[in-house]
């Protein structure tokens, strides 16, 4: 096995948003020093780095030069191009690999995957052509959702599809991308599990949390999700058999559709920190941000036990709308813990930040984190 990277060592960040932010926190507390590669300045992740290199990833010269300077690379969003990947690994160890990369960046490569591995998932097709579609449809059935095969998150790159009427502008919503077809899950509720797997193949997780969404975007995470046992351990278990499928070395969160049957369907793979994982910053022994730092350094990982039972609510540009927010009010919560992510404009539907709460049981600490959210405003 490869040689662990010690504290006092250097880290790449491929990416410099709140993910980065959080992962750059865990990894200064424990003495690393941490350079990141965007193409922006002035970021969430760059404010708290050692380096914040801004060049274009296609600038694989500025890549190579950043790859340089560190031990070991990591990236904190999935959407980094392969050339990127590939020229940062010819001087650095680049963890995850590339290929998870490659895998997880597209849809329809991440559901092949999946699919050849046996995993559960809804149907599914590849749409290049109207008619691909139309065919597709035939097949897959009404309702149906047609996605973008790459670049999508909360929800952007998504059309409903409720009958024929609707085939042309949903293709039409594409703007000449690969899309994929899935056939629409009545889903009982939205739940994930957040795992890290060590260099050495050793694998801890979170349990299952329950997503509840607002427009597409992550509202609020309840955690531990209020499941039966049987389904956390076979979500447990997919996650994990997902993870060794992919011999991922660092954090990856599964998302899953619980049916009203009880029986569980893969939603989509992010090999990153997830959102639904920030819980863990302030809920768990061992954060995700942490966990991935372990990781991709070669260390043992930590424990993910969890202190108490949390909730985590997102704070959208949406509160901005009326001036800043009454920081002092959510403040004056004393189980609730703030996090902003040092964005410097406030948006419609961009994440700002979160806040954290904590309680005798999941359902006081969901109260305390939306009265907390209420008070902002």
């Amino acid at each position: 096995m490869s040689k662990a990277i010690l504290p006092g060592a250097t880290v790449g960040v491929l990416g410099s948003g709140q993910l980065g932010r959080m992962f750059a926190i865990a990894a200064r507390r424990m003495g690393y020093r941490v350079h990141t590669f965007s193409s922006k300045s002035d970021t969430p992740t760059g404010q708290l780095c050692d380096v914040e290199v801004t060049a274009s990833y296609d600038d694989l010269e500025a890549v190579q030069n950043f790859a340089r300077g560190v031990d070991v690379v990591t990236f904190e969003f999935e959407n980094v191009p392969a050339a990127t990947v590939e020229a940062a690994a010819t001087h650095a160890p680049v963890r995850p690999s590339g290929e998870v990369l490659h895998i997880t960046q597209n849809r329809w490569r991440e559901k092949s995957f999946l699919a050849q591995h046996g995993f559960p998932l809804a149907a599914f097709r590849k749409v290049c052509s109207l008619d691909e579609l139309r065919t597709g449809l035939d097949e897959v059935g009404f309702p149906a959702v047609l996605k973008t095969a790459g670049f999508g998150y909360d929800g952007k790159g998504q059309s409903k599809i409720q009958g024929p009427g609707e085939v042309e502008l949903a293709f039409q919503s594409l703007n000449g991308q690969e899309g994929v077809l899935e056939g629409f899950i009545d889903f009982e509720r939205e739940v994930s599990v957040v795992g890290a797997r060590g260099l050495d193949g050793a694998f801890v997780h979170y349990g299952v949390v329950e997503n509840e969404h607002r427009n597409h975007i992550l509202d609020v995470t309840i955690a531990p999700a209020a499941v039966p046992p049987e389904v956390e351990r076979e979500a447990v278990a997919i996650a994990q058999a997902v993870l060794e499928s992919l011999d991922v070395v660092g954090v990856m969160c599964v998302e899953f559709f619980l049916q009203r049957d009880g029986k569980l369907l893969i939603n989509e793979l992010a090999p990153r920190p997830h959102n639904s994982g920030h819980f863990t910053f302030d809920a768990c022994v061992t954060s995700q941000f942490e966990q991935q730092l372990r990781a991709v350094c070669g260390l043992p990982l930590g424990s993910p036990e969890q202190l108490r039972p949390a909730a985590m609510a997102n704070l959208l540009g949406d509160l901005w709308q009326d001036g800043e927010p009454n920081w002092a009010a959510a403040c004056a919560f004393p189980d609730v813990k703030l996090h902003l992510y040092g964005k410097s404009t406030a948006q419609p539907g961009r994440k700002m930040g979160h806040l954290t709460a904590f309680g005798d049981s999941i359902e006081a600490a969901k109260q305390t984190v939306c009265a907390a959210r209420s008070a902002l405003s």
